[in-house]
């Protein structure tokens, strides 16, 4: 019997990889692709398990849905922070300024 490649094995992983990018804008993307990754994740995960001796490729699934789990995590936290950030400063102009700042005391 010829094994076939487990459908979306590649783009879980490579959307595991960018929700964990993602965390770096603001949180949004990261939050967006890793909960792609982890329904896209599941769906492949019920249909290895109906048959597993027909797919291969599960390896990527696994891989994906850590990285997308761990990418929802870092952009949950930076979400969060960008939205408190936000309020604590009042509104965006006031959050521009902070940024500023914080960017001339690194240099």
């Amino acid at each position: 019997m010829e094994r076939t490649q487990l459908p979306n094995s590649t783009i879980i992983l490579i959307f595991g990889i960018l929700s964990i990018i993602g965390c770096c804008c603001y949180g949004v993307l990261g939050v967006i692709f890793g909960i792609i990754a982890l329904v896209m994740a599941k769906r492949a995960t019920e249909i290895y398990n109906a048959n597993p001796e027909l797919y291969t490729g599960f390896e990527n699934v696994k891989t994906g849905r850590i990285l997308a789990i761990i990418g929802l995590v870092l952009s949950g936290l930076n979400l969060i922070a960008s939205v408190v950030m936000f309020f604590v400063y009042g509104g965006i102009e006031g959050y521009q300024q902070a940024m500023e700042e914080i960017l001339r005391s690194m240099e």
